[in-house]
This record gives structure tokens, sequence and C-alpha cells, in this order.
């Protein structure tokens, strides 16, 4: 492989490959990986670095992280996941915390979208706008 546009395109090739039914599966990816490294093809040092970024972005892609002013109760728990799950299309690993700062509303964070509906960042926008 010569030069950074083709580790990544082989990068992107060998993520696709390593999916099935749009999500990654562990055993494909390491087999993929484990082949790499015993072939050693030229530039594979690049294509490893592509491919781990690629993983890192399908995972986070499937975390979230939801942050509320106040302890949620485990059917709100439930709610949101099974919302955020319909959203994203599948299992997306949930992560609950609370964060008084947030004065009421709650923050959620998949990936890098953020949906902030929280007083704080209400009265934020508020305080700009006047």
């Amino acid at each position: 492989m010569k030069g950074t546009k083709q580790s990544r395109r082989f990068a992107k090739q060998l993520f696709k490959s390593c999916q099935v039914n749009g999500r990654l599966d562990a055993d494909r990816t390491q087999k993929a990986v484990q082949l790499l490294i015993e072939q050693k093809p030229r530039g594979f040092f690049g294509i490893l670095q592509h491919l781990h970024r690629l993983v890192k972005l399908d995972e986070s892609s499937r975390t979230a992280r939801v942050e509320s002013a106040v302890a949620l109760g485990q059917a709100q728990q439930q709610d949101i996941q099974d919302n955020l799950n319909r959203l994203k299309g599948g299992d997306v690993t949930m992560e609950f915390a609370e964060n008084p700062r947030l004065i009421g509303g709650m923050r959620v964070k998949i990936g890098d979208d953020v949906f902030d509906g929280s007083v704080k960042t209400r009265l934020t926008g508020l305080s700009e706008s006047f």
C-alpha cells in the first residue's frame, strides 16, 4: 500500500467486510487484524491505524451517556433506552449519570451527537439573547 489515501480506502473496505447486517462483528475484525499482521502488506501500520479509528467511531456511535439533574427511575431509564435503540436501530450501551449543574432536564450524548434539553442550556441561551 502506498500513501495514506490508499491505506484509508483499504481500511474502509476491511471495516465494511468485518460487518454483518450493518453491525461490526468482533470475530471477523480480530481475524482481519491477525491476517494483516501476519501478511504485513505495504503500509499495514497505516491501515491498522485507520481501521482502529473506524472501530472506535463505530463503538462511540453505539454508546450513549445520559446526564440528568436528578436520578432517573428504572422505568424512565428503560424508556430512554428503548427510544435510543429505536433511533440508532439496535443495541445502544447506556451510561446514566447525575449532574446537578444541569438544574433540570437532561443531556444525551451519542458519539458526536448531543441532545441537550437541560435548563442550564436554555438559561444560557436566554442570557446570550439579551
